[in-house]
């Protein structure tokens, strides 16, 4: 029997990989049917301009207070960790075409932009030029009009990598593409499945890879991955180890991510010999 995969390549299931695949469809519920929302990290279209180092944003509110403003701490995708992110004191300029923002009203940063050259800005579509769009000079090459989102605790992930990885982005944080995000209630959960042993089967079995073998997880990829509907027993449960994992409160990370793949079997309903097979990718 064969069955068709997301990278659009006709494979055949073994036997076990059947039964895997058969409580997977029944037990779990695609994310695409949560009440989430997932969205892109920010395109700017020219990133030299518009990401800054901590540096250059104390430089900014010293020449003029107001530039605090439309500056917010950024992350990419090499920046997330397993649970966690390492900030590279990077910042962006939020001049978000959704947002309407009067440039004139932040003197500083209009000058920070025009020394990148007014011809580089314009977004035209000319040579040397940013992609043809109805935006302004000064505002980045996506609309975003998400941007109430990163305002709310998020999932991020990178887009592209071997080992992909997921962590929780507290409020204020933006994030750059490819890297993309979840905003929902039930960010501690879908994390912990996410980040999980069955999370990697799932995602390395039905994802696209480059040509160097990298895993490529756009958001349809990950709309499609199905996680049990949230219960008030092992929810909790899950959920308190993922807390426990980020806050830090035990040196025994290790311990707690087995606590959370046996509490995420158990949700399956796998068996010691499903089991094996995914802990074996």
């Amino acid at each position: 029997m064969t069955e068709f995969k997301s990278d659009k390549s006709w494979v055949i299931l073994s036997p076990i990989e059947k039964q895997i695949k058969e409580k997977i469809e029944r037990i779990g519920t695609p994310l695409k049917e949560w009440d989430i929302r997932i969205n892109y990290g920010i395109k700017t279209g020219f990133n030299d301009a518009f990401i800054i180092d901590g540096a250059k944003r104390k430089e900014l509110i010293e020449q003029d207070p107001k530039s605090d403003e439309i500056i917010r701490p950024l992350l990419r995708g090499r920046d997330i960790k397993r649970y966690s992110y390492e900030f590279a004191d990077l910042y962006l300029i939020t001049t978000f075409p959704s947002l309407k923002i009067d440039i004139e009203l932040y003197p500083a940063i209009k000058q920070h932009l025009l020394s990148f050259g007014f011809d580089r800005l314009k977004q035209t579509g000319d040579k040397g030029a940013r992609k043809k769009t109805n935006n302004q000079w000064f505002e980045t090459q996506d609309s975003i009009g998400y941007w109430e989102d990163f305002y709310k605790q998020k999932i991020v992930w990178k887009a592209v990598g071997k080992n992909l990885t997921f962590s929780l982005l507290e409020e204020g944080k933006f994030l750059t593409a490819p890297a993309s995000f979840i905003t929902s209630n039930f960010n501690l959960y879908i994390l912990a499945f996410l980040q999980s042993k069955y999370g990697r089967y799932f995602i390395y079995n039905n994802s696209d890879t480059t040509g160097a073998g990298d895993i490529m997880l756009n958001i349809q990829s990950l709309e499609q991955i199905p996680i049990p509907i949230i219960d008030n027993v092992n929810s909790s449960i899950i959920q308190d180890l993922v807390y426990e994992i980020i806050q830090n409160k035990s040196n025994n990370t290790l311990n707690l991510e087995m606590q959370i793949d046996k509490n995420i079997y158990k949700l399956f309903d796998f068996d010691e010999y499903e089991i094996h097979f995914i802990d074996s990718l």
